[in-house]
């Protein structure tokens, strides 16, 4: 019920997986809307706050994620072998510009040398601060990244839907129910 089983993900893995969506979502939306804000607006500081904040959960999440991934089995893929190189492109390529995109995001909030505060309860220090134009160069990547990730993100869910609806396969809902186990392996 916890892990994955060579048939279905686990509810870790679910979990993890639609909480990241939603913070990729979320972070997304809140990073355009910034880009609008004014100097004197009440969420010119607050915003940013919130983003950073997010930002280093979603990283630490993702650290997670790799390393269950790697911990546990993998549900046989399902699908033609198009349908199955696809898929792990696709995760690497969401995978790497997640990575990518928070690692930029670090490197424009530390560039001047400050720690990020993480909701006030501890601060992840700046140890990259070198870098020339560092904050302009990373800022440039993060957007670029960014958008690239919320792309490939809306593709993979186009794919699960074409799973759903066209293949007629448990792809998608293997990621929405947790199944148990005949076998209580769980």
């Amino acid at each position: 019920m916890f892990t994955n089983t060579r048939e279905s993900y686990g509810i870790v893995a679910i979990v993890m997986h639609w909480l990241s969506a939603l913070a990729v979502i979320g972070l997304f939306a809140l990073g355009y809307w910034m880009l609008t804000l004014g100097y004197y607006d009440s969420w010119y500081r607050l915003g940013p706050w919130w983003h950073k904040s997010f930002g280093i959960t979603l990283l630490a999440l993702t650290v997670i994620r790799l390393v269950w991934k790697f911990m546990n089995p993998k549900p046989q893929p399902l699908g033609s072998r198009f349908d199955q190189i696809g898929a792990r492109v696709g995760h690497a390529l969401i995978y790497a510009l997640l990575l990518v995109t928070m690692i930029s995001g670090y490197l424009i909030s530390t560039a001047d040398g400050r720690g990020i505060s993480v909701f006030d309860w501890f601060e992840v220090p700046a140890l990259i601060t070198s870098i020339p134009q560092q904050e302009d160069i990373a800022g440039t990547v993060h957007w670029y990244t960014a958008l690239t990730l919320v792309i490939a993100a809306a593709g993979h869910a186009l794919a699960a839907l074409k799973h759903h609806f066209v293949n007629k396969d448990s792809t998608l809902t293997r990621m929405l129910v947790v199944k148990r186990s005949d076998s209580n392996n769980d």
